[in-house]
């Protein structure tokens, strides 16, 4: 078993910050990618940020400059820094890992329940 948990979401005020972390539990073999997605409503869902085996390193354009992300020397933790926030930002934002648990043969994707971020005055 592999589970993605999920915090740090809520409401902030547009300039303010929010840091979310994505911890992956479980029967974990091997993590080769791990990134943050959003989706807001009447939009596709989006990857915001993600790190992948090699140490690269993407980052959507609208967050670049705002955004950051850190992952644990385990590969098991990634966290999502968020600067600036405006309005735009709000959306569900989720985890999601692509690695292999010790009980499967093959690389399976997971994602975490969502977390919802919503920026207002």
């Amino acid at each position: 078993q592999v589970q993605l948990l999920e915090s740090g979401g809520g409401l902030v005020q547009p300039g303010g910050s929010l840091t979310l972390s994505c911890a992956a539990s479980g029967s974990i073999f091997t993590i080769n990618f791990m990134g943050w997605y959003r989706q807001a409503p009447g939009k596709e869902r989006e990857l915001v940020a993600s790190w992948q085996s090699g140490g690269i390193i993407n980052y959507a354009d609208s967050v670049k400059g705002r955004f950051s992300i850190s992952r644990d020397a385990a590969g098991s933790h990634l966290d999502l820094q968020m600067d600036s926030l405006q309005p735009e930002d709000t959306a569900v934002y989720y985890c999601h890992a692509v690695g292999r648990g010790w009980g499967s043969p093959s690389s399976l994707n997971y994602w975490g329940q969502g977390t919802q971020v919503t920026v207002s005055s």
